[in-house]
């Protein structure tokens, strides 16, 4: 196997990379949207709920937390065989990262100042229009930022499909390298295009917390 690097190998590999990398950025913009939007419901309910819902959920997100990303993923592809793979993973990064966005949340919540919450009382708002008029429009714009870094996490955790038959863009790589023996141009122009793609989202994510931090 040569170890000589190819520009013909390279190009040629990207048709197959980029098929993959539409799988890639399927997960992550579902799977984000998942997680924001359970982590959003997590940290509501922890928060106002009674402790016989809040502290069966905390167990069971912190069970999520400690548990690798791998062994979820395969624990759901053989327990529910009934769903694709990309479903499964789709499903089951929303899941995973809901639980940690969950907390990105609850620390906006708690760093809403105490005297927007008597503000609402002392007007009699309904705790629904006080979550959703005062409380949330206060926390989910401190937790933008926090929010935008873990939509990178899981771009990048997206490889660990593999492990359920996901053909995302590392393992097109992986497979492209498999026909024709020659792995080192399609695994170094997968980690090219995950550079491309994050290292801009990265750079607005931070002007956007300076920005916010005024």
């Amino acid at each position: 196997m040569s170890v000589e690097w190819s520009w013909e190998r390279a190009w040629d590999s990207l048709p197959y990379l980029l098929e993959g990398f539409k799988i890639t950025v399927l997960a992550t913009v579902i799977g984000f949207f998942v997680a924001a939007v359970l982590g959003l419901v997590i940290a509501v309910v922890r928060h106002a709920a009674p402790k016989f819902v809040t502290v069966p959920l905390r167990m069971m997100s912190e069970f999520i937390r400690l548990t690798p990303l791998v062994v979820q993923l395969l624990f759901a592809y053989y327990l529910l065989p009934q769903f694709s793979a990309l479903q499964i993973g789709i499903a089951v990064l929303g899941i995973h990262y809901s639980t940690y966005m969950a907390e990105v949340y609850r620390a906006g919540i708690d760093a809403v100042p105490p005297g927007q919450w008597e503000a609402a009382r002392a007007l009699s708002l309904p705790t629904t229009r006080t979550w959703r008029g005062v409380v949330l429009p206060q926390a989910i714009r401190i937790t933008i930022p926090a929010l935008g870094n873990y939509a990178i996490s899981m771009f990048k955790d997206t490889p660990f499909l593999f492990a359920i038959t996901v053909v995302e863009m590392v393992t097109a790589a992986q497979q492209y390298g498999a026909r024709t023996f020659q792995y080192l141009e399609p695994i170094t122009m997968a980690g090219v295009i995950f550079l491309i793609a994050s290292y801009p989202t990265s750079i607005l994510i931070r002007r956007l917390e300076k920005r916010l931090a005024y």
